[in-house]
Order: C-alpha cells, then structure tokens, then sequence
C-alpha cells in the first residue's frame, strides 16, 4: 500500500522531507491550506522558522483541521521547528513545552548518534544509532505523562513520542538515513489500512475524503 503524506509547505525545509518520502515510494502533498489536508495518510512539519510557520498557519486557518486530524490518530511527525509547532504552546498536538535554539545559535551547530527508545524498541531503528543533525535546535523542557522520551543529548530529551505522533529535535531529513521516516510510513499504512483509525496509537475515526493510491 502507497502512503500519501502531506508535508506543510508555508516555510522551511518541507523540500527536503518530500526527497526523501518520495525516495521511499510514498505520494507527497504539499499543504498550505485546509483542504490540502483531504486524504492524507499522514503529516509532516519540518524544520524552518517557528515563528513564520505560526503566522502561516494563522492565515490559512490550518491550525485547527491539524488538531482535528490528531485527535482522529491521523500519524505527525515534527523535526526541528516541526517538534515547537507540536508543542502545547502552538498546535497543541503533544503535551511538551520546548525551549528554542537550545544548543545556541547556527555557529553552534553539531551532528551525533543517537539510540532511540527504550532497548531500541522502535521498528526499525534496531540496526544502530540514528544520524541526527542539530541546527539551531530545540529540546524539551517539560512533558506530560502520556510522552515517551526517546533519546536525549546531555540530559535534554531531542526525541519524543506520544502515541501516533513524533518530534524530534533534529533534522532527521538531512542525513544519509531514512530509517525515522520508515518508521513514520509504516504508522501512515496502519492509518490508512484501518480506513482512517490509526493502529499507531492514535483513537477515532476519521472520514477520508478520497483514497491514497494502492
């Protein structure tokens, strides 16, 4: 089954993400307004300027079919300035509060390895560490007790997940390793198999406006 993922597209390395997904055989959609948000197996918000994407989703009035979507098990994933627009302070998606640019500004910037999960759990990401490269990153400073931290990098939590839906600190999209977006389109397939209701953690139903492509 083919997986048509959405990825917000008012600013930010949304073009990046969409290589990599098409790469994997998924069907891409750029959003930028309500009804692009029809028929998604999944969504994406990528890293960019937190600050601009508020402002776009305020214009296009995105900010409240995203939180219909989530609470309908539609699966998210959020790198970098995706994990601030997850947080409680703007689409309210994850029960997270997170500090911007905590590693500092641009000059600042660094890669590392992490292991995520607990034991490495998570589907996939078994094989070794991930590859993850922080640019004016953010990190969680807070979460609520339905939030599974997945790694941290000195103590701060740089990955997280709660239920259907994941954040990580990083850009996940700029490195040679795909195995996060893997991970993300085996919970959009789920989604789209249970006709809407996402056996990745999510609840509810949803009503799918047209199908993605077998």
């Amino acid at each position: 089954m083919v997986a048509t993922i959405g990825v917000l597209a008012l600013q930010g390395g949304y073009e990046a993400h969409a290589r990599v997904l098409h790469r994997l055989g998924a069907v891409v959609l750029e959003v930028r307004v309500p009804a692009h948000l029809q028929g998604l197996d999944g969504l994406i918000i990528p890293g960019g300027e937190s600050t601009t994407m508020t402002i776009g989703v305020e214009r296009e009035r995105l900010a409240q079919p995203v939180r219909a979507l989530a609470r309908a098990g539609l699966p998210m994933f959020g790198s970098c300035a995706g994990m601030i627009m997850l947080d409680r302070e703007h689409l309210g998606v994850m029960d997270i509060a997170v500090e911007r640019n905590a590693f500092g500004r641009q000059i600042n910037s660094f890669e590392a390895d992490l292991e995520l999960g607990p034991d490495r759990e998570l589907d996939g990401l078994a094989e070794g560490p991930v590859r993850a490269v922080f640019i004016r990153a953010p990190w969680i400073v807070e979460h609520g007790p339905e939030v599974e931290v997945l790694a941290r990098v000195d103590g701060h939590p740089v990955a997280a997940r709660q239920g259907h839906v994941l954040a990580v600190a990083f850009h996940s999209e700029l490195a040679d390793d795909d195995r996060l977006h893997r991970l993300f389109l085996g919970w959009a397939r789920a989604y789209a198999r249970a006709g809407g209701a996402s056996e990745a953690g999510g609840s509810g139903g949803l009503a799918r406006s047209r199908a993605s492509q077998p």
